[in-house]
């Protein structure tokens, strides 16, 4: 019954793939066989592009995996990828109410289901890894599943903020896989330091064993702390704090307008 219920996600899968060979994109992926092939379990990925969710996924592919995305409302919310979303299971999250999504995430892995989870929660426009937030440590140790870091890199230079689209064609996506381990839940926040040090050192390896071709010095989708033009964390945070409160701007002229 669930492969029959996932034929959609499964179509999507293979549409995706056909994608990535239209584009010839190198996929170099690592470490897949660490997710385990059954079984609750939750990834969590770093954030750099509106595509992550897309090739996120691929981690998993591997062990014959569909990973169920943790993913902000306003997704499911547009006419044109909220159909897409339910179709593929995804976890709807509501910024301003997370109880809901962490329960069903919980009810996801319970059931066995691979989930997945930014837990950086919005996209790193420095291309580091942003401070987490706790909730990645939080379900897998309620849940009682392994927790798998995932790196992406590359996916930026195709959609990302503050960045045309980019379409062009051979470029290498990389993805790599850590070890699996199983947070406690008796010190989300130190746990949740251990999370970002052993993504932040994935990142690291990801960057190294890219193409040098597709990194030179400077470029706007490398870190400023590997040579690239990408703001840094401090400089990304203060972009982060004017995007929101322009956000807020915006809501509130929308609330006035309709008095």
């Amino acid at each position: 019954m669930s492969r029959l219920r996932d034929v959609g996600y499964r179509g999507i899968v293979v549409l995706a793939k056909t994608g990535f060979r239209a584009l010839d994109q190198q996929i170099q992926m690592s470490g897949t066989e660490r997710v385990p092939t059954s079984g609750g379990v939750l990834l969590a990925v770093n954030h750099i592009s509106y595509v992550d969710f897309v090739y996120g996924g691929l981690a998993a592919n591997p062990s014959g995996r569909l990973v169920r995305f943790m993913a902000k409302r306003e997704l499911f919310d547009h006419k044109a990828t909220g159909p897409i979303m339910r179709a593929m299971r995804h976890i709807e999250v509501d910024r301003a109410d997370g109880v809901g999504s962490f329960q069903t995430a919980l009810d996801y892995l319970a059931a066995g289901e691979a989930v997945g989870i930014f837990p950086e929660a919005t996209i790193s426009r420095a291309f580091e890894i942003k401070e987490l937030k706790t909730g990645a440590v939080r379900i897998a140790a309620e849940a009682g599943v392994p927790l798998v870091p995932v790196i992406l890199w590359g996916t930026q230079r195709i959609l990302t903020k503050d960045h045309p689209r980019d379409l062009t064609r051979g470029r290498t996506i990389t993805i790599r896989v850590g070890e699996p381990w199983r947070p406690t839940g008796e010190d989300p926040a130190a746990e949740t330091v251990r999370l970002r040090r052993e993504m932040s050192a994935l990142l690291g390896e990801a960057i190294e064993a890219h193409p040098d071709a597709e990194q030179l010095p400077g470029s706007w989708w490398l870190p400023a702390a590997a040579g690239g033009g990408a703001p840094t964390l401090e400089e990304a945070a203060q972009l982060d704090a004017a995007e929101r409160r322009e956000r807020a701007a915006r809501r509130a002229a929308k609330r006035r307008q309709g008095h």
